[in-house]
Order: C-alpha cells, then structure tokens, then sequence
C-alpha cells in the first residue's frame, strides 16, 4: 500500500514533531510512509469563510501532490474532514471533477489505525494520567467515535480518565476565534475547567488546533497540565520515554 502523509499547515508552520511522530509511529508498524514535498493547504480557511473561487487551485494543487497515493492519512480530523467533506463541492465549483479524486483516500490518524491497519494496541508507553478531548470535526463530520480511546486505552503505563463534558466544542474553530472572541474565550475556559477537574497531567486530542487554544488557556492559568497529540502519545515506547 502506497501511503502518503498530509501534514497540515498548523502542524508544518507550528508543531513540526507531530507529522514526525506519525510518520515513525507507522513505519513501527510497517508502514513505508512518503512525504509528497509538493503539498501545501488542503483549502479549509477558503472554503469555510466562502471564498469558493479562490480555493479551487488550492485543491488542485492538493489532487496533484497527492496522486497516485492508496492512502493519505492525517493527523488531523479537521482537515481529514475538510478534504472529504468540502473538496466535492470545490470540484463542482471549479467544473473539474478530479479535484476530489484524492478525496476519498484520506483518513484521520485513528481511522487509519484501527479501520485501515486494523490495529489498537500500537506498542506505545506513557506513564501518566492522560484525560481525551474529541475535536468537533473528528467527533461530527469524521465521526471517529471510540477510536482514539481504543488507543488511548492500549497504551502501556497510561491512566486514562474521562473528561466531563468532552463532546462541548473547545471554541477554537479556526476564523470563529478571531471573529467572535469573547465566545471563543468563554467555551475554551469551560473545557479547560473540565481538563482541571478530571486532575489528568496531559490532555490529548487528534488536532493540534484545538490543544493550542485550550492549551492557551490552561497555561494562562498556570494548571500545570500539559496538551500532546494522540500522535505524539502513540509514537513513544517504553525505551524512549
């Protein structure tokens, strides 16, 4: 199977260890895994603030740099759910019917593991306790469901916790947090409050947005709790820790 890594423009501009870690975790598991060098935004931004027209050669830039690929997996739900979810209607938009044709071939990172690989138990190793946020898109448009936590619950050392109120929106949502502030700040202090409650040391999640806007928060507040993505979480074994 011919994999392919779509990294994400947050997680190439900002947290560079995850797309890393991805790519380690599944060579662990024998999985050759390329980087195509010409991929750049899977079009999100565009499409959700309603610029149609300028996305469209953001996306056949994404079909280009990712032909030929079996699999295209992400450590990311949001923009796994925007490529199958939002590149058809570009497509439309643009009259070319090829630029979603990548589409279906892209999963989030625990799709790929579990449903793809059939895998749960990824040899991972992480003593500490670890409490789960399910991103909106993961959780609503991917519809991941207990993936993640099947995981979670794999890894060796690890006490997991349930976060109170998990499926609330965290308030990131990408342009909402510029353009309507004070709502964004106001459902972040929530989830971070849920965060303190369950006394976990790292909280977890499939997007790295998300945790850098709770993790924000509980920094601001001096909780002391850490943020890490699942990748980050499963790519490490007993030895490295």
């Amino acid at each position: 199977m011919k994999v392919a890594l779509l990294v994400t423009c947050v997680n190439d501009a900002l947290f560079p260890e995850t797309g890393k870690s991805v790519v380690r975790l599944l060579r662990r598991l024998g999985v050759d895994v390329d980087f195509p060098d010409a991929q750049t935004c899977c079009g999100q931004p565009m499409v959700n603030t309603g610029y149609l027209d300028e996305a469209v050669p953001v996306v056949r830039t994404f079909a280009k740099a990712f032909d030929g690929y079996d699999a295209i997996v992400t450590p990311s739900g949001s923009c796994a759910g925007s490529v199958r979810h939002q590149h058809g209607i570009v497509a439309r938009r643009g009259n070319d019917e090829r630029l979603a044709a990548a589409s279906s071939k892209v999963f989030e990172l625990s799709e790929f593991l579990v449903d793809v690989l059939g895998v749960e138990d990824v040899g991972a190793y992480f003593p500490h306790r670890v409490t789960y946020h399910p991103t909106c898109h993961s959780l609503r448009m991917l519809r991941v469901g207990d993936r993640p936590l099947r995981l979670l619950r794999a890894v060796r050392g690890i006490d997991l916790v349930e976060l109170p109120a998990a499926d609330e929106c965290c308030g990131f949502g990408g342009t909402f947090a510029l353009k309507n502030t004070d709502t964004s700040v106001a459902m972040g202090a929530d989830k971070a409050r849920h965060v303190r409650e369950t006394g976990a040391e790292v909280l977890v999640a499939g997007d790295n947005s998300c945790l850098m806007h709770i993790g924000g928060l509980l920094s601001r507040q001096r909780s002391g709790v850490k943020v890490m993505h699942l990748a980050d979480v499963l790519a490490g074994t007993e030895g490295e820790r």
